[in-house]
C-alpha cells in the first residue's frame, strides 16, 4: 500500500488533469514523451516536467528506444493507489455506520 511521503506524492500526481491523461494513455501501451505532447496544447517541455511528477511518483517509468524516452504506466503503483483508497473508504464507511447507530440510539 501506498503511505506517508509516497501517497503525497501519488496524490499530487493524480491531482491534475492533465497528468491522469497521460497515465491514461500509457496504462496499457507506452508512448514516447513526443506521442504525447501532440495531444495537449503546451510545450514539450511541459509535457516532459507533467512525465516527471508522473515518474518521481513510481506511476510511470521511462525507457529509452533510441533517441526518444517511451513512458510506460505501472500497474502495479495503481493497485497500491487502489488499496489505499479502499482503506479510506472503509474507515469512512465505518464512521458512516457509527453515525447511524448513534442516531437510531437518539430515536
Amino acid at each position: 500500500m501506498v503511505v506517508g511521503q509516497d501517497a503525497d506524492l501519488v496524490f499530487h500526481a493524480l491531482a491534475d488533469a492533465t497528468r491522469r491523461d497521460i497515465l491514461t494513455r500509457v496504462i496499457h501501451s507506452g508512448q514516447s514523451v513526443s506521442e504525447l505532447a501532440r495531444h495537449y496544447p503546451m510545450s514539450f517541455a511541459a509535457v516532459q516536467k507533467h512525465v516527471a511528477v508522473l515518474e518521481r511518483a513510481a506511476l510511470v517509468t521511462k525507457t529509452r528506444r533510441g533517441r526518444e524516452q517511451i513512458v510506460h504506466g505501472e500497474v502495479t503503483a495503481l493497485r497500491r493507489v487502489a488499496l489505499l483508497l479502499d482503506a479510506y473508504e472503509e474507515v469512512w464507511r465505518r464512521r458512516a455506520g457509527r453515525i447511524a447507530d448513534i442516531l437510531d440510539e437518539d430515536e
